[in-house]
């Protein structure tokens, strides 16, 4: 348990392809229902992510992101300074931080719980990368294409996310690799979980066309995570190398950085809320 929240804000994006204003109302209706109105909303992207500062000067006390991991990632680090405390709701398309700190539930069932104090809040977990933050996953290696498309099929629909497959499977079977440093083997894409224990790397493996289109529609379903692979190694730091730059996907944003790249263990520097007991 933690002690109610009274002075809640929002952060929702209105041309995301899951903004709901059924879902939107329920969320203002909800927090009126349990004595603690919504004191702003940031409606992204006519409006900007809100500071710390400025979350400070308007006494919030909780910041509800109902977007996808990428924008809680970008409101979380903004918020770096600020006493209060995160709460993702699934609004986007992976939701795999909402899914770890509150099982796969919906919106409603979250934000009445985490307003009456059933949770608790507290740091998680993170990976700190050359070039950026992630709190839920980095994926690492050419197979990351497959996150371009899943993009592509959301936004423009089966037969163009169709037309650009092709591509994604050549780069699985024949553009450099990835391989943790120290290893001879190479992998088209590893993939790095924080963990209280520290980083857990795991390789994906695709040895022929069966494994490479349980890849690919992991990937478009939802979790590349479902994919086919092993474990490969665990750490404090994890360092990749590749004969290539390296592509990343850090939570759902896509990025490239030289080889090798370091990756090490982190501590977020703002408080979450969790109802449930995952990560």
């Amino acid at each position: 348990m933690t002690r109610p929240f009274t002075r809640p804000a929002l952060v929702c994006n209105s041309q995301s392809g899951s903004h709901d204003p059924a879902i939107l109302s329920a969320i203002e209706d909800i927090c009126r229902a349990q004595g603690a109105p919504l004191i702003a909303t940031f409606m992204l992207p006519d409006d900007s992510l809100p500071s710390a500062a400025e979350l400070r000067r308007r006494d919030i006390d909780l910041l509800i992101v109902w977007t996808g991991d990428g924008t809680i990632n970008a409101a979380a680090q903004g918020a770096e300074g600020w006493a209060g405390t995160v709460l993702p709701l699934p609004g986007g398309t992976l939701n795999l931080l909402s899914k770890a700190l509150h099982g796969d539930r919906p919106v409603p069932d979250i934000l009445t719980d985490a307003l009456a104090g059933k949770g608790h809040r507290r740091p998680i977990p993170i990976i700190r990368a050359p070039d950026g933050t992630a709190f839920v996953t980095i994926v690492a290696g050419p197979a990351t294409e497959w996150a371009e498309i899943r993009e592509t099929m959301r936004q423009d629909g089966l037969i163009e996310a169709g037309r650009a497959a092709p591509d994604a499977l050549e780069a699985m079977l024949n553009a450099p690799g990835v391989r943790v440093a120290g290893q001879d083997k190479t992998w088209p894409a590893i993939v790095l979980t924080p963990t209280e224990a520290g980083l857990r790397a795991d390789g994906i493996w695709a040895e022929g066309a069966a494994d490479m289109l349980r890849h690919g529609l992991a990937w478009l379903n939802g979790d590349f995570r479902d994919g086919p692979s092993e474990e490969i190694a665990r750490g404090e730091t994890i360092i990749l190398e590749s004969d290539a730059p390296i592509r990343l996907d850090y939570d759902g944003e896509l990025a490239e950085t030289p080889s090798p790249a370091r990756f090490a263990i982190g501590m977020s520097a703002v408080d979450f809320m969790a109802t449930v007991d995952q990560i």
